[in-house]
C-alpha cells in the first residue's frame, strides 16, 4: 500500500508539532537564565538534557515500533506530549523544567524517525527523497513556528504559554491520526509480534557490525554536534551580538527555516542539478559559510543572510543523510532509522554541552568557528558516500 497526499500532511503535522517543541526553547535560553537565577550555560542544559533524551530512546523504539507499529506508536507520542507539555508550562525550577523536558525528549523522540520508517516501508527509494522532503517542510515550518514563536512567548507572553500552545497542538494532531484511515487500516506483518528485548539488541549489533553502516551513523553523529549543536546558539550570538530582543531573533531564526524550505520545496530540482554528493558538499560549504558570516558580519543584514544560508545548507546536507538512513538496511528500516536518530541527537547533546561550556567561558564565537570549518570536512565525507546503497 503506497501512500496519499492525506497521509503526508496528516504526519507532516505531527512531525511539525515534534519540531516546533523541540527548537521552541532555543530562543528561551535568556529568559530562563533570569526566571530560575542561573547562567545561559546552565540554561542551555535542559536542551542538552531533551537532546539526550531523544537520542537514548531510539534505542527502544526500532523495537517498540516493530513490535507495536510504527505509526500508533506516533500517535500515542502525540497524545502522551500534550500531557508533558502542559507539564512543562507548570515547572516552578530550574531542576523541574529539565525533567519535564528531559521526559518530553524521550517520548517526542519517536515521532520524527518513526514518520521516516513508515514513508521508507511504503515509498520506493527512487520516490523517496522526494516525499521526505515533502516530510522535511513539515519539519522546517515547525522550527520556524516554534523559534519564532519561542522568542515571541518569552518576550510578551511568558515562555510558559508557549508550551500550553504546544500542548493543544499535539492534543489535535494525535487525534486526527488516530482517526485516520491509514491508522485504522494498519496491520501487523507476519511475525511482527515475535519481537523480543533479545532479537531486537542482536539485530542492532548485526546492524553495527556493517561498515557502511558505521559510516553514515559516525557522519550522523558530526552533523549532530556541528551543525545542531551550533544551531542552538545562533538566537544567542543574534541577542548579544547584535542587540536584538528575543523575540527579534527568534524571528531573525525564521530565515534559517526559509533556508531550509527553499531546499525542501525544490529538493526534486536541487538533486536534478547537483545530484546527492553535490547536495552533500554544497551543504556542507553553505553551513560553514552561514556560521562564518554571522560571527564575522558587523552588520545585522549580513547575520540575517547566515541564518538564510546555514539553513539552506544544513537541510541539503541533512536530507541527504537521512535518505541514506532509510536505505542502510531495508529489511530492518525501523531499527536503522531509530539508530540513525539516536546517533544525531546524542551528538546534538554533545555539541551543545561542549559550546555551553564555551559560551561561559566567553569562547563561543572561537568555538563556532572551528565548527564551521568541521561541518564543511562532514559534508565532504558525506558525498563520499553517496550512491552507495543499493535497493
Amino acid at each position: 500500500m503506497g501512500m496519499t497526499s492525506r497521509d503526508i500532511r496528516l504526519l507532516g503535522l505531527v512531525s511539525f508539532a515534534s519540531m516546533a517543541s523541540m527548537r521552541m526553547c532555543d530562543p528561551m535560553l535568556v529568559q530562563w537564565a533570569t526566571d530560575f537565577d542561573v547562567s545561559q550555560g546552565q540554561a542551555s542544559h535542559v536542551i542538552a538534557a531533551f537532546a539526550i533524551a531523544y537520542g537514548v530512546m531510539q534505542l527502544v523504539y526500532g523495537a517498540l515500533g516493530q513490535r507495536l507499529g510504527n505509526l500508533r506508536l506516533v500517535t500515542w507520542a502525540a497524545g502522551i506530549s500534550a500531557a508533558l507539555s502542559l507539564l512543562t508550562a507548570l515547572s516552578t525550577g530550574i531542576e523541574a523544567l529539565t525533567l519535564a523536558r528531559t521526559a518530553m525528549g524521550g517520548i517526542a523522540a519517536c515521532i520524527i524517525p518513526l514518520s521516516m520508517a513508515w514513508i521508507g516501508d511504503k515509498v520506493g527509494y527512487e520516490h523517496r527523497q522526494q516525499t521526505l522532503a515533502r516530510l522535511m517542510s513539515a519539519t522546517v515550518t515547525g522550527l520556524m513556528a516554534g523559534q519564532w514563536f519561542g522568542g515571541l512567548a518569552a518576550q510578551y507572553l511568558g515562555w510558559r504559554w508557549a508550551f500550553a500552545a504546544l500542548a493543544l497542538l499535539f492534543a489535535v494532531s494525535g487525534l486526527l491520526l488516530y482517526m485516520s484511515d491509514m491508522y485504522k487500516a494498519w496491520q501487523p506483518p507476519n511475525g511482527q509480534a515475535s519481537v523480543t528485548a533479545t532479537t531486537y539488541l542482536h539485530e542492532t549489533m548485526v546492524l553495527l557490525g556493517q561498515s557502511h553502516i558505521q559510516r553514515i551513523l559516525l557522519l550522523t553523529l558530526f552533523e549532530g554536534a556541528f551543525a545542531y549543536g551550533a544551531m542552538v546558539f545562533m538566537p544567542s550570538v543574534l541577542i548579544k551580538d547584535f542587540s536584538l530582543s528575543a523575540s527579534s531573533a527568534g524571528a531573525a531564526m525564521l530565515l534559517y527555516g526559509i533556508g531550509g524550505l527553499m531546499y525542501s520545496q525544490f529538493a526534486k530540482h536541487w538533486l536534478k542539478l547537483c545530484g546527492e554528493a553535490g547536495l552533500a558538499k554544497a551543504g556542507g560549504a553553505l553551513i560553514a559559510s552561514g556560521l562564518l558570516l554571522l560571527l564575522w558580519s558587523d552588520q545585522l543584514a549580513g547575520a540575517l543572510l547566515a541564518c538564510l544560508v546555514t539553513g539552506l545548507g544544513l537541510y541539503m546536507l541533512h536530507n541527504v543523510l537521512q535518505t541514506q538512513a532509510t536505505q542502510m538496511a531495508p529489511h530492518d528500516r525501523s531499527t536503522a532509522v531509530t539508530l540513525f536518530a539516536s546517533v544525531l541527537f546524542l551528538g546534538q547533546s554533545v555539541g551543545v554541552l561542549a559550546l555551553s561550556l564555551s559560551l561561559d567561558a566567553g569562547l563561543l564565537r572561537h568555538s563556532l568557528a572551528w565548527v564551521a570549518a568541521g561541518i564543511a570536512v562532514v559534508g565532504f565525507f558525506v558525498a563520499k558516500q553517496s550512491n552507495r546503497l543499493v535497493d
